[in-house]
């Protein structure tokens, strides 16, 4: 458990030293100055100088930066970033945005290459293939936990102890079994890995606030990615990147309307802060490789949509502010960008600070307790 928790979280930093590389090799081509690259947040922990830059590792391992020359302004040289053509201060910023793109297409064609199962509701119906309901938490203490239950088991079949065991593949008809025989031992038929299981459990009839009557969490899924031959997988890929990016910026768009109009997050949406966000990919990786890479995949997407919102302190409140240096013909003072670009990471701040308690931490406290 400790290295799918270490994992979670190299994945979370390899996607910001990504993004951080996009900004840092346009910089460069675009012959700007990159003082440093560092991995991590300081204070520094090892810094080498090679040619104009420091490559830094540091002692907070939240993510990782660049400090470009002249980047916040003041500064007109021929290496600083204001001394550059507007359009290419927008490339240096997409830069960082359009590697998270890069990634995420990587990573479907090797999706594609390998195949993977995802999440799906009970009333998609049309062309499944494969449909199965997976365990995806087990809570301590609870039947299914005494019973063996774990993180990754896909249930086959259920059915009274003693009796017939009938197939099952939407988590409906299987809580719709659970509540009906509550109190009576029950028989579930599990495939693990290449496995199959059979054990017996009772569902409980007064379970704790919270949990359900087997103290189990449940997904199910479908094979809806396939393998494909190699030569089709980039193109597939990319394809896919693109549609997901379309769905995702519509859901988006959605969301903060409802937001907007008080109607709140709607249903299936959970906020999530970098720790949240650890448990989700910790979690994605109990499921398999195939899962897994497709989430990091998709988590990339998010990232780059969320990071071109015309917000201060994301990538899109840059490309605002110099977009509204272009039509003004003049630059918006580097005290009063700083300034607004402070206030609004301050926001962005105490709103993953207050995400992290409300919702994180409790999120992570059930992830761990729930793995052992």
């Amino acid at each position: 458990m400790i290295l799918v928790i270490i994992l979670a979280v190299f994945s979370v930093i390899a996607l910001m030293v990504i993004h951080e590389f996009g900004h840092f090799i346009i910089a460069k081509k675009c012959g700007v100055k990159v003082e440093e690259f560092g991995i991590g947040y300081p204070p520094r922990v090892y810094g080498k100088k090679i040619g104009q830059t420091i490559y830094s590792i540091n002692a907070i391992p939240l993510g990782a930066f660049v400090r470009i020359h002249g980047e916040a302004g003041g500064v007109e040289d021929y290496q600083s970033f204001t001394g550059l053509a507007i359009y290419k201060r927008i490339a240096i910023v997409l830069g960082g945005v359009v590697s998270f793109w890069i990634a995420a297409a990587i990573l479907f064609t090797v999706v594609f290459n390998i195949g993977v199962s995802v999440p799906i509701s009970d009333d998609d119906v049309p062309g499944l293939k494969n449909a199965q309901i997976q365990i995806t938490g087990v809570s301590s203490d609870s039947p299914a936990k005494l019973a063996g239950l774990r993180t990754g088991d896909v249930v086959r079949e259920l059915g009274v102890k003693g009796g017939q065991l009938q197939s099952v593949d939407k988590i409906g008809d299987f809580q719709s079994f659970v509540e009906q025989y509550k109190g009576q031992e029950i028989t579930l038929q599990i495939a693990r890995g290449s496995s199959v299981i059979e054990t017996s459990l009772t569902p409980r009839v007064s379970p704790p606030e919270n949990q359900g009557a087997l103290g189990v969490q449940l997904q199910r899924t479908s094979m809806v990615i396939e393998k494909y031959p190699w030569y089709e997988t980039p193109y597939r890929g990319v394809v896919f990147c693109g549609e997901l990016t379309y769905k995702a910026t519509i859901s988006l768009g959605q969301l903060l309307g409802n937001l907007f109009t008080g109607k709140g997050m709607g249903e299936g949406a959970e906020p999530a802060g970098p720790v949240g966000l650890t448990v989700f990919i910790a979690q994605a990786a109990g499921l398999g490789a195939g899962f897994f890479l497709y989430f990091i995949a998709a988590i990339s997407v998010l990232l780059a949509i969320f990071n071109l919102l015309p917000i201060p302190a994301l990538d899109g409140g840059k490309i605002l502010f110099l977009i509204i240096e272009k039509i003004r013909a003049k630059a918006i003072s580097p005290k009063i960008e700083q300034t607004i670009t402070v206030v609004f990471f301050f926001i962005l701040i105490s709103l993953s600070l207050f995400v992290t308690v409300r919702f994180d931490i409790p999120r992570f406290y059930e992830f761990i307790k729930n793995s052992f």
